[in-house]
């Protein structure tokens, strides 16, 4: 089946975040493109009046081929990751509820509905349908090695499930990128801690290396090249922690690390937004948590 254009318009609006749909988050050109490409859509935005564009793609997606009570395999996922609860964290101006009202209510005329699953994420089903998802597994370790360092003392805390610990540059200018991580951490009830967050030894970097050994997982900001970050990052991939890299500039990944993909993120309020939401789709995914 196909969505009919009525609908089509309405989500299209949606999508941009325009009146009389100002409770979706507002995307600019690029975050427009970035929608699509998060789909695996190969779409860019072309400078031409965004509503306009964004209804263009939808009808292309819309004509492709489809189950006879569904819209395209392509406009489901569209559909139901622009109601993604991701897209509504750490803004004000967004609203969720409404967002949900607002695409049920455009869908009613094609006898389509909309189900919240128990993680938040959302199902286009037809009226009367239902879907079953299943679940990840986890992947088992093949080989275990112990090792016992000279250079510092290993501590006689234990692991703590809830820490996640934050490497990155001393330097008042990172203050924001720190409070956008822990606000994350917060709203998933976990821990959040720097090294200058603690004094339970006499050397700086036993404090750093008792943090990073108890921690689940580790935060490193790669601004600027700061060695003790590099050092720091070593560490924790030697004592097998999840690493979460992120930087302001791709450039200042070691090439050694360049395999591993990081959050980049801009240091002004939008940035600083973007990298919470980010970080709390990895953090999601890492602790399975279906907040």
């Amino acid at each position: 089946m196909q969505i009919g254009a009525a609908a089509i318009a309405k989500i299209a609006e949606m999508i941009c975040g325009d009146q009389p749909f100002q409770f979706f988050p507002y995307r600019s050109s690029s975050y427009l493109t970035r929608f699509f490409v998060d789909l695996d859509l190969d779409y860019v935005h072309d400078g031409s009046t965004r509503r306009v564009w964004v209804r263009e793609v939808l009808d292309e997606l819309n004509r492709r081929q489809s189950p006879d009570n569904m819209p395209s395999p392509e406009m489901v996922k569209v559909i139901e990751y622009l109601l993604h609860p991701d897209h509504f964290l750490f803004d004000d101006k967004v609203d969720r509820d409404k967002a949900l009202e607002a695409v049920t209510s455009s869908l009613k005329t094609n006898d389509l509905t909309i189900s919240v699953q128990a993680n938040g994420t959302v199902r286009l089903l037809p009226a009367n349908g239902e879907f079953v998802s299943t679940s990840f597994e986890e992947i088992p370790t093949e080989r275990v090695i112990t090792f016992k360092p000279s250079v510092f003392q290993v501590p006689a805390k234990k692991l703590n499930e809830k820490l996640i610990s934050v490497m990155m540059p001393f330097n008042a200018g990172f203050n924001g990128t720190y409070s956008a991580i822990t606000r994350v951490a917060d709203y998933m009830s976990l821990e959040c801690k720097r090294a200058d967050d603690i004094w339970d030894n006499s050397t700086f970097i036993q404090d750093i290396f008792d943090l990073i050994f108890c921690s689940k997982v580790v935060v490193v900001d790669f601004t600027g090249k700061n060695p003790n970050v590099m050092y720091e990052t070593g560490i924790a991939h030697t004592l097998g922690k999840t690493v979460i890299p992120i930087t302001q500039s791709l450039d200042d990944i070691p090439s050694d690390l360049g395999h591993h993909r990081a959050l980049k993120y801009y240091p002004n309020e939008e940035g600083l937004r973007n990298l919470s939401n980010e970080l709390y789709k990895r953090l999601q995914v890492i602790y399975k948590q279906n907040t």
